[in-house]
């Protein structure tokens, strides 16, 4: 089986307040709150470990919040591999009422040094082998350069890995001209980061600048596949499915990869990605899943089953 290694540029505490109701400008009691090492990269990571597949978490750690972090990954049992920033990691705010859309409150994190960056590519070549995947999630740190955007692309490519980005922004650009194999933007980050209004508009656009394939999540609408000779799969969203949409698009990528992983074709995968990111929408905390969710999730689908073998199992899921 493939082993998945995870890039997270930009880790953060991910805190998690649930309220009544939100309110702009009035004290708001917190029902309870949840503080989780968090990161689009590590809830990929969460998801993955929760499917049952080999998996490793790689990022830039600094300070306690950095230190919580590296304990509360290695107490959730997730393998890790986490670079020295000698700066503190930063901390984010998602405030949940079960009424409207979660309000997140995101701090943008330290810049990162040469050296950093230099330990994450040779974390990546270390650990990444033929077959393997890669996947590089999330936000970068301010400051960051197209071209320390690309060193990573390019360690992964070097050691044979499949190249997966899901970022936005001059990231998400960047990641398209080094040649990345799959970028995994939503809609809107597509279309922001090409500066089109269309998506076949914001495909063509990054297949121009050098990527491989473009998977698109859409929400609730499921996913699309692209390829650059002109492909193309639509995948429905598991219907009837509500709840904390926050961190359902990186259970996505957890699923998508996990097919690839196992060799499934696009279609496959991107059955999988659906469900997957379905079954975040039911856990109130990002970057989880209850595996026993998917396969009556999958069963509102057409085809009816999920795709992947899942452990016997499972981690702990929080509720």
């Amino acid at each position: 089986m493939a082993r998945v290694v995870v890039i997270t540029p930009n880790p953060a505490i991910d805190v998690t307040y649930r309220v009544d109701v939100q309110r702009l400008g009035e004290t708001v009691r917190v029902v309870d709150a949840t503080r989780r090492a968090g990161g689009k990269g590590i809830n990929v990571a969460r998801v993955l470990h929760a499917l049952g597949r080999p998996v490793m978490a790689v990022q830039p750690l600094g300070g306690a919040s950095g230190g919580w972090i590296d304990d509360e990954l290695a107490a959730a049992g997730i393998d890790t591999v986490s670079v020295p920033t000698g700066r503190e990691t930063r901390t984010t705010v998602a405030v949940v009422d079960g009424r409207s859309h979660p309000t997140l409150y995101s701090e943008p994190g330290a810049a990162l040094d040469d050296g950093v960056w230099r330990a994450l590519e040779s974390a990546i070549v270390e650990h990444c082998g033929p077959q393997d995947i890669l996947v590089i999630a999330g936000s970068f740190p301010p400051a960051t350069t197209a071209l320390q955007v690309a060193s990573l692309v390019a360690a992964g490519t070097s050691a044979g890995a499949l190249v997966v980005v899901d970022a936005s922004g001059e990231a998400l650009v960047a990641a398209a001209d080094a040649g990345a194999d799959i970028l995994k933007p939503n809609e809107s980050e597509l279309l922001e980061a090409t500066g089109t209004s269309t998506l076949d508009a914001g495909l063509a656009a990054l297949f121009a600048r050098g990527a491989g394939c473009l998977v698109i999540s859409r929400g609730s609408a499921g996913l699309i596949g692209a390829s650059a000779d002109g492909d193309r799969v639509a995948q429905d969203g598991v219907p009837g499915v509500s709840g904390n949409p926050t961190g359902a698009g990186d259970a996505a990528t957890a699923g998508l990869v996990a097919a690839l992983a196992d060799g499934l074709p696009l279609p496959e995968a991107l059955r999988c990605a659906a469900i997957t990111g379905a079954a975040a929408v039911l856990a109130p905390i990002a970057g989880v899943i209850d595996p026993a969710d998917l396969p009556r999730l999958a069963a509102r689908l057409d085809g009816g089953s999920f795709p992947l073998a899942l452990p016997t199992a499972y981690p702990p899921t929080p509720r």
